[in-house]
């Protein structure tokens, strides 16, 4: 069995994700999508991995915490763009002006 690149992997393990994302939709986080949840194993549980097998890729889905995702997912929201120049910002200080 040879080593590839995980991205390669990603249509093969796809059933695992949609089995993950069903777990979270089940504990309430409906907002999450294989996008984000791909993205976070990408820069976060394989950062120092830049190879695996299928298998541990569905180990590695299959084992993820609502837990560290949110708390990724957090981080990620709290490095983005101001919030006040946001849209909704704008909408609240109109009120607070």
């Amino acid at each position: 069995m040879n080593k590839q690149p995980f991205d390669e992997y990603r249509d093969h393990v796809r059933p695992a994700i949609k089995s993950k994302l069903e777990e979270f939709i089940l504990l309430g986080y409906e907002d999450v999508t294989e996008e984000r949840l791909w993205t976070y194993l990408k820069t976060k549980k394989w950062k120092k991995t830049p190879e695996l097998y299928v298998h541990e890729v569905v180990r590695d889905v299959l084992a993820l915490k609502v837990g560290e995702f949110m708390n990724f997912a957090t981080v990620e929201s709290f490095k983005g763009g101001n919030w006040f120049e946001s849209e909704e910002g704008q909408d609240l200080l109109k009120g607070l002006i």
